[in-house]
């Protein structure tokens, strides 16, 4: 599904070769020489050969499914809990799970009437109904957690419309609502376990229908037992024990002394294609899997000379991703040239079509237009997470291949912060580039066009004061675009949607207000003696298949 055509590359002087190479070696080495956890296998399975162990180096903020939107806590709560809607295994195909069928749809596409499952109990055998849905749905949208917005922007009401049928009525029209519903936080929660009230969270527990009971919640483990009264598929394991580990090099030798099970997130690219080598050799088992998490850089539109479109223009047509994707990610990505990943029919490499890969001649000609030259050179600013060694590679590259590429009409500089403050400070218009990545909420296309293109307050002239984009740090403003993000949601027919999609992403390549780099793949790696190991193309990754033989 990868874009497999890719422009010729340039060819990079020894010296900066070996001086990649050697932030790498470092790397390797650090995971090489790094602490293992203290933990064995039997400490970890407290003697339970059935039990599996999956470590980790996710943090972990909160398991409060109406406050939760990190990855681990997405991941963990889909085993854990149940939403209406989930995905068939192995596919992207859409089907019901607390609901009985897809959503009667009122022919304004504002009136979303769903059939609920009977004999659905909770972890504390409180009876699951409509009315514990509606309570559910309600918290998630009134406790005021980070993503409660995903429901209060589209859904108007709510309501238990008889003992086992809910109705939402919608804002507006939004053809991928049965999609959001699957959002992991979008689950089934106790009455009896939970309040309604603006800030009312549970960060240590959780109380839902799904196949797992949270039996414990530690700062550096959770455990996961099998809840025997399960409506559905019940687990092949009698439960999982999750390690949260400190670091990646805790995780790679955790791993290869064999004290935990599975490796599952996150590991440094060296580490992965040292495991790699040992899977070769039948050391253990490596699975990898197309991810849908894209890696971009924000480009702040109000930050001047960004503000100028030849300036951002030219930073597309530096970029050299299959570059980027061979000697930095050591080919465990793809190059992407849209926000929509490849993973989407829909996807249209547009900065492919207009850009290239290290088009260092059309780049000197946008500069010089806009008024720069080796006398007089533009300087961009790259920011990226502190902890992240693979966007500090990145943009340490990008900034040895405009000195030898550009002719000293554009120079960079590299800076970091910690993740919380970058985060914080992006919507403030502080940064006036930013290396990051997306991990969508849903699994529709509109995740990776609304959430970043869409602004609900602002102007051309003035950029984006109120929406999505200011809070992506881009303050990308353009009439077009939203009333094209606004027909999407509302077309149901899956080719006009692909059209409409088509012009936003042109418009994108045009505007340059984000610049799309690689898409992810996920590797997993499992000892030998575990089966039932699957990535699922929805990037969801279910435990209840896990077995240890």
């Amino acid at each position: 599904m990868g874009i497999n055509k890719r422009q010729p590359r340039i060819s990079i002087k020894p010296s900066v070769i070996k001086v990649i190479a050697l932030f790498c070696l470092c790397c390797l080495l650090t995971a090489s020489c790094g602490q293992g956890a203290s933990r064995s296998p039997n400490s970890a399975n407290n003697g339970n050969n059935d039990r599996v162990t999956i470590g980790t180096t996710l943090k972990l903020r909160t398991i409060d499914p109406a406050d939760a939107y990190e990855v681990i806590s997405g991941q963990l709560l889909r085993n854990l809990g149940d939403t209406l809607y989930t995905y068939k295994s192995g596919t992207t195909e859409l089907i019901p799970g607390l609901a009985t069928a897809m959503p009667k749809v009122s022919k304004d596409g504002l009136t979303y009437t769903i059939p609920l499952r009977q004999g659905v109990i909770f972890h504390d055998d409180t009876p699951f109904n409509a009315t514990a849905m509606e309570f559910s749905l309600q918290r998630f949208i009134k406790n005021g957690g980070r993503p409660a917005f995903l429901l209060s922007d589209a859904v108007a009401s709510v309501k238990a419309t008889g003992e086992y049928e809910l109705t939402f009525q919608l804002k507006k029209p939004f053809a991928a609502f049965p999609s959001l519903l699957t959002f992991a936080g979008i689950c089934a929660v106790s009455p009896k376990a939970y309040e309604i009230g603006d800030g009312k969270f549970k960060p240590d527990t959780f109380v839902g229908t799904g196949r797992y009971k949270l039996a414990k919640y530690g700062s550096d483990s959770l455990r996961f037992d099998v809840f025997d009264k399960y409506w559905g598929e019940k687990p092949v394991n009698q439960g999982i024990d999750i390690l949260l580990l400190s670091s990646s090099s805790n995780l790679f030798n955790t791993f290869r002394t064999g004290a935990i099970d599975v490796a599952y997130l996150s590991l440094d690219a060296d580490q992965v294609r040292s495991l790699d080598e040992g899977a070769k050799k039948g050391k253990w088992q490596e699975f990898a899997a197309e991810s849908s998490t894209v890696s971009y850089m924000t480009l702040n539109i109000k930050s001047p000379p960004l503000d100028k479109l030849e300036v951002r223009q030219a930073i597309a047509s530096v970029m050299d991703r299959p570059l980027i994707n061979d000697r930095v990610l050591r080919g465990q990505a793809q190059p992407l040239y849209s926000l929509i990943p490849t993973t989407f029919d829909v996807n249209k490499p547009v900065f492919k079509e207009m850009y290239g890969d290290a088009n260092m001649t059309k780049a000197k000609e946008l500069l010089t237009k806009a008024g720069y030259s080796a006398a007089n050179p533009f300087i961009l600013q790259i920011w990226h997470p502190s902890a992240s060694t693979k966007r500090a590679l990145v943009a340490s590259t990008i900034k040895a291949l405009a000195k030898l590429k550009m002719d000293g009409i554009m120079q960079v500089e590299v800076n970091s912060v910690e993740s919380p403050t970058l985060f914080q400070n992006i919507e403030k218009g502080i940064y006036p580039a930013v290396l990051v990545d997306w991990y969508a909420d849903f699994f529709d296309a509109d995740n990776y066009i609304q959430p970043f293109l869409d602004c609900a307050t602002g102007s051309e002239a003035t950029g984006c004061e109120k929406g999505a984009s200011q809070g992506q740090g881009s303050f990308y403003y353009s009439d077009r675009v939203n009333q094209l993000i606004d027909k999407q949601r509302k077309e149901p027919n899956p080719q006009t949607r692909k059209a409409l999609f088509g012009e936003i992403q042109d418009i994108l390549g045009r505007d340059v207000p984000f610049i799309p780099l690689w898409q992810d793949k996920d590797y997993t790696f499992a000892q030998n003696k575990i089966s039932g190991v699957r990535l699922e193309p929805t990037q969801s990754f279910p435990f209840w298949f896990l077995k240890k033989q």
